[in-house]
């Protein structure tokens, strides 16, 4: 595994893969798509080119630590945060640090770029008026709802059960911006998103282990609310920088959604971990969730609803994933129905595929004279023999 612990290494043809999307080599396509940073961020982040970067997500240390030992009501004790990085000797220490990896945050992001952060109560309103202080403006506080939250064991406090998302942009004067709009309806079954966002902690086979099988870092995103930020602020192509990298979720979810991203980890250890990640995604295998904003001038809605009214699509004919694993029926309302319930062709897409969005068009495949064929063709054939633009 290579770690880069020195900004020396960000060499010139790297450099200009970064910005011009055209590298030099293969070798230095592969680093710019994907590249870990072994260092502190306030050494690396100044030698990063200025305005570079379209996306910043940035999980800073939360500074929490535990007064005392907490114990479940079986007596066994909470693994909680006790990191040295998320050690701080006072406030003000912390307000300072804060100052300065979001000033230099501020100098690499492009100035059509936007920034999240997420904390919790412990400090995330000391980041939002250093944000301000420093010229960000906030476009959006966005409420992260842990379906799965941990208990308050001592029974002196309500349960935890959210952690805030601050989403800002470069100035208040800032014109442009990305934000997907009707990517973010797509993931919400047709609906407007809202600010609270119902998702669970990461546990299971997501979460990543050690080797004596405990989790390998205490603060863990879920690639779902990663997903949720990267296709609402970015496009298939941008720079997305995650300035505390971690265990590598922002790198990874960026991969998966054909983004490229720079992590900076301090932790080599963590460093390895990501590495290891996103070697092994192969990143052909998530084509169906680079769900893309449509062009302002788009082509009229055809529904499902449409397709089986016009018997494009017949009513209680079966439609099929592309390996014929999964299958489901279709309803007279346009919906599908299978084991996993009744929904729209995208809900019960990402349902399967256990993601938090899916291009339901390019999922479904329906049997043709013993050949599947992809559902899009149903839906351009209608258009071109209804003259729909």
């Amino acid at each position: 595994m290579n770690f880069y612990s020195a900004p020396k290494y960000l060499t010139i043809g790297i450099m200009q893969a970064i910005l011009e999307k055209s590298p030099c080599s293969q070798a230095e396509a592969d680093i710019a798509n994907s590249r870990i940073y072994t260092g502190n961020c306030l050494d690396i982040l100044p030698e990063l080119p200025e305005k570079s970067v379209k996306l910043i997500f940035a999980d800073p240390p939360y500074n929490l630590q535990l007064k005392q030992e907490l114990y479940r009501p079986n007596q066994t004790l909470v693994d909680g945060v006790d990191d040295i990085w998320d050690q701080f000797s006072s406030f003000e220490n912390y307000d300072e640090f804060t100052r300065q990896w979001l000033s230099a945050c501020r100098r690499v992001l492009a100035d059509d770029g936007t920034i999240w952060v997420i904390g919790s109560y412990h400090n995330i309103f000391r980041v939002g008026k250093i944000m301000m202080d420093l010229g960000y403006w906030i476009l959006n506080d966005v409420q992260w709802h842990k379906t799965n939250p941990m208990p308050n064991f001592r029974g002196v406090r309500f349960t935890n059960a959210t952690e805030t998302l601050i989403w800002a942009k470069k100035s208040e004067k800032q014109k442009k911006y990305t934000f997907n709009h009707q990517v973010m309806k797509q993931l919400n079954d047709g609906k407007q998103m809202t600010s609270v966002w119902h998702i669970p902690l990461c546990t299971g086979t997501e979460r990543i282990k050690d080797e004596h099988g405990k989790k390998a870092h205490s603060t863990q995103k879920p690639e779902a609310l990663l997903q949720r930020v990267v296709l609402s602020s970015s496009n298939e192509g941008d720079l997305v920088l995650d300035p505390f990298s971690g265990s590598g979720t922002t790198c990874a979810v960026a991969k998966k959604l054909n983004r490229r991203s720079i992590g900076i980890e301090q932790e080599p250890r963590y460093v390895e971990i990501a590495e290891n990640r996103l070697e092994s995604i192969n990143s052909d295998l998530f084509q169906d969730i680079r769900l893309t904003e449509p062009p302002p001038k788009r082509l009229q809605r055809v529904s499902m609803q449409q397709l089986v009214e016009a018997k494009y699509i017949q009513e209680k004919q079966c439609l099929y994933s592309k390996d014929k694993t999964h299958s489901a029926t279709v309803l007279s309302d346009g919906r599908i129905q299978n084991s996993m319930g009744i929904g729209s062709i995208h809900k019960i897409g990402a349902l399967l595929k256990n993601t938090e969005g899916c291009n339901g068009w390019m999922y479904w495949y329906y049997e043709e004279e013993g050949t599947l064929k992809l559902l899009d063709e149903k839906r351009i054939l209608y258009r071109e023999n209804n003259g729909i633009q």
